[in-house]
């Protein structure tokens, strides 16, 4: 239960940053593959949706570990986990290869934490 609510908690912070760099911030550097300090204006809607999918990724999180009621059976949501686990360890590597040294350091390893405790959770 605490992996979960770690990896709530992380996620949830590094999706305050994507609603900054979205609002025009210079924070452009973290995310998206760091190319620009700002982010292009039409890539702001696209981080916006990522924050939705984000935000929902942390609501099954926390339905899989049993903190949150469930919307879907237990199975479904275990299911749904097990992806975003697969599809938040893709994303840890993408960080670990960007040529943002600022998301290299900084988002890798929160992304790895989040990863790592979508993992724990879809598979207890």
């Amino acid at each position: 239960m605490f992996i979960a609510i770690l990896g709530s908690i992380i996620f949830f912070i590094i999706s305050i940053v994507y609603i900054l760099v979205a609002l025009g911030k210079p924070l452009g550097e973290y995310v998206m593959g760091g190319k620009d300090k700002l982010v292009a204006k039409n890539m702001r809607i696209v981080i916006l949706v990522s924050v939705l999918v984000q935000w929902f990724a942390i609501l099954i999180l926390l339905q899989t570990a049993g903190i949150l009621p469930l919307i879907f059976s237990a199975l479904v949501t275990r299911r749904i986990c097990i992806f975003l686990s697969v599809y938040l360890s893709i994303n840890v590597l993408m960080n670990l290869f960007s040529r943002s040294k600022k998301e290299r350091y900084t988002m890798t390893p929160l992304s790895l934490i989040v990863a790592i405790s979508f993992w724990m959770t879809a598979l207890m």
